[in-house]
């Protein structure tokens, strides 16, 4: 069972803005290649970090006003938010590893 939740505009501010943890959010897309290849890497950072922080993708197709108030350009991008504030932006493909290091800086 995944743990990486699905975030919309409704639920943003709950599950982002007032998380007590830091907050992984992958912006994509599903005709987006590199945001496939990217899946298995955000999957890894939700059950390798568990309850420490809260993962989270955003479907860029279906979240346009998300995308536009991040002002993101290009997918995937991943954001690392703590305390309802942008900390980490990260363009493209990176391993679980190089999220978990941003992520434990935080915790």
């Amino acid at each position: 069972m995944s743990q990486v939740v699905t975030i919309t505009a409704e639920n943003f501010r709950s599950t982002v803005v007032d998380s007590a943890t830091p907050v992984l959010v992958d912006f994509w897309a599903e005709w987006c290649g590199p945001c496939k290849k990217l899946a298995p890497e955000i999957e890894k950072v939700a059950e390798e970090m568990g309850d420490s922080v809260v993962v989270g993708k955003v479907d860029m197709d279906a979240e346009r006003t998300l995308g536009a108030m991040f002002q993101i350009l290009s997918i995937p991008t991943v954001i690392i938010f703590n305390k309802g504030e942008k900390v980490f932006e990260l363009n493209g493909v990176n391993t679980a590893e190089t999220y978990m290091a941003k992520l434990e800086s935080l915790i």
